[in-house]
């Protein structure tokens, strides 16, 4: 092996038997099932101590599987004409409702058609301090996770939002459905957060992981499901998923944190970020944005309220 990066995991129940480039790309999310391919074709995924050959292959329970990430060459993000839902926009600042399936920003198999392409074209420039890759991205949403997430014009905005989301001060609600009901009405989960150590593409609830707080509220009953708030006191990656998770509560639709098995054909979890609200960088004015969730959800709300 050399000092490319590497992500390895040992594959579970939910996942022996499929196809590696399915597994694979469900697993790491911000990649292509289409680059994921290519990885495997480049032998660069390995599974118990030897390259794996096919891309059809199934994969066993228990086995050891790696990928091998080649060192990835600088990549500027360019300007693309892209659809944007814009809530606001200054001089200084962008808040967009990010739709289901969109990449944050260019990560390996995603080098563009993401927010920050289609950000770039809608504002010409964006804050210079994330670099080339993620200009202006303050904080991220996950690809299948939609919602609300403020964007940065200026260097300055950028530090005055970087500072809030340090100090907890920005307000950070999400909707959200869930496996099962619960026993309370409402609660909050306090436990660190890390790379999962038998599979390095995710999350886990870990001893020495980052402080991860996720305050949770039940909105509405189904048979079998909840619908709950979230509200995020840090911002973790992936928290709220894997948070819900710990407390078996996984997400209804997440396949990498939840059952391998969904009983509705959803396009990921069902997560939304609803309410976002700071305070202005510039004018020093608190500021909150509201957007609803969108038509998939709403509809699989609809469907679990039918459910007998």
């Amino acid at each position: 092996m050399n000092q490319n990066t590497v992500y390895n995991f040992t594959i579970d129940a939910e996942h022996a038997g499929l196809r590696a480039d399915g597994v694979l790309s469900q697993l790491f999310e911000e990649a292509s099932r289409s680059y994921i391919q290519r990885l495997i074709e480049g032998g660069c995924v390995f599974c118990d101590g030897k390259p794996l050959l096919s891309k059809k292959e199934k994969l066993k329970e228990g086995s050891e599987v790696w990928i091998e990430l080649p060192p990835a060459a600088p990549c500027e993000a360019v300007p693309q004409d892209i659809p944007l839902d814009i809530v606001y926009e200054d001089a200084h600042l962008i808040v967009v409702n990010k739709p289901k399936g969109m990449v944050v920003h260019p990560a390996p198999g995603n080098p563009d058609g993401t927010l920050v392409n289609g950000l770039l074209y809608h504002c010409g420039a964006l804050s210079s301090i994330n670099g080339v890759e993620r200009p202006g991205i303050v904080h991220r949403i996950d690809k299948d996770t939609s919602g609300l997430l403020v964007c940065a014009k200026s260097d300055e905005a950028h530090r005055g939002l970087t500072e809030q989301l340090a100090a907890h001060s920005c307000t950070r609600q999400y909707r959200g459905v869930a496996f099962y009901s619960f026993r309370e009405s409402t609660g909050t989960v306090d436990a660190p957060i890390g790379r999962d150590p038998a599979n390095r593409l995710r999350m886990a609830v870990v001893p020495n992981g980052k402080r991860a707080v996720t305050h949770w509220q039940v909105a509405e009953e189904f048979n079998g499901f909840t619908e709950i708030w979230a509200r995020l006191e840090t911002g973790r990656t992936h928290q709220i998923r894997v948070h819900m998770a710990s407390i078996h509560h996984p997400l209804l639709g997440d396949t990498v944190y939840g059952p391998q098995k969904q009983p509705y054909a959803l396009h990921g979890q069902m997560l939304h970020a609803e309410i976002l609200g700071f305070t202005h960088p510039v004018t020093g004015q608190y500021m909150e944005f509201r957007a609803d969730p969108p038509e998939e959800y709403l509809l699989t709300l609809e469907k679990l309220r039918n459910r007998k």
